[in-house]
């Protein structure tokens, strides 16, 4: 089976979508017009802000790093931003690679993208139990995104779904539609071989799976990850699912 992305096509951020509509716990389905994700929001036009404002959107979560957002910042009048920032370590491992000698691959790069995702999970839960609490705190039209929303904020939107009960082919799904919505800038994080690029500035499945195998390799599984390290224990699912299934 498949899903249409509710891509709005925003001129200023090409993957920006609500999790609206999968099918989730119960036979019952995401609510749209409540949890988008997207990637950074500093190039929206007076367009794009417009239609957030008609979207009612008032909350944004911004993941990024302090460097990233100080180069992109934004303002959206109306809105609360929470920055929960996730410092970014890929580009930095990389020139590490390389100044020891090695030449960076598209297998190098990998590996440091699964890195990336072990990291999420190994030093970075506070960030994630932070955007639940956020979430369970009112059901306002909230935005999270990282600088492409694709890794930080890719998780994120995973962690979301499995806790309503979305069938992780979906989960998957949603998670590799970043590689058909979203538009690579150029010169933010540097130049490197074009095959090299690639693999960073897309996602795989084997990304998102080293985060969810660290999960299972250290907690014992989602839930018991989502209860004890994120704060989502029954009855915070339960109110999750009153505020965001239909």
């Amino acid at each position: 089976m498949t899903y249409a992305p509710l891509s709005l096509r925003l001129s200023g951020a090409s993957n920006f979508r609500d999790l609206g509509r999968y099918p989730a716990r119960g036979g019952r389905a995401m609510r749209p017009g409540r949890i988008y994700r997207s990637d950074h929001l500093a190039h929206l036009t007076p367009e794009d802000q417009a239609r957030l404002q008609a979207l009612g959107v008032t909350r944004t979560v911004d993941f990024r790093g302090l460097t990233e957002r100080a180069a992109l910042a934004y303002e959206l009048p109306g809105v609360q931003q929470h920055a929960l920032s996730i410092e970014p370590t890929v580009v930095q491992r990389a020139k590490a690679l390389q100044d020891s000698g090695q030449e960076l691959t598209p297998e190098h790069a990998a590996e440091l993208m699964e890195q990336t995702y072990r990291d999420f999970v190994l030093h970075n839960s506070p960030r994630f139990a932070e955007l639940f609490r956020l979430l369970l705190e009112s059901d306002q039209p909230l935005v999270f995104h990282c600088t492409a929303g694709k890794d930080r904020t890719g998780f994120a939107a995973a962690l979301i779904l499995h806790a309503l009960g979305v069938e992780r082919p979906v989960v998957l799904h949603d998670y590799l539609l970043t590689n058909e919505l979203y538009q690579r800038p150029t010169g933010l994080i540097g130049q490197g071989p074009e095959e090299v690029m690639r693999v960073i500035w897309r996602v795989q499945q084997s990304f998102l799976d080293a985060a969810l195998d660290t999960v299972q390799q250290h907690h014992g599984g989602l839930t018991p990850y989502l209860q004890d390290v994120l704060g989502v224990g029954p009855s915070e699912v339960r109110q999750l699912e009153s505020l965001y299934l239909l």
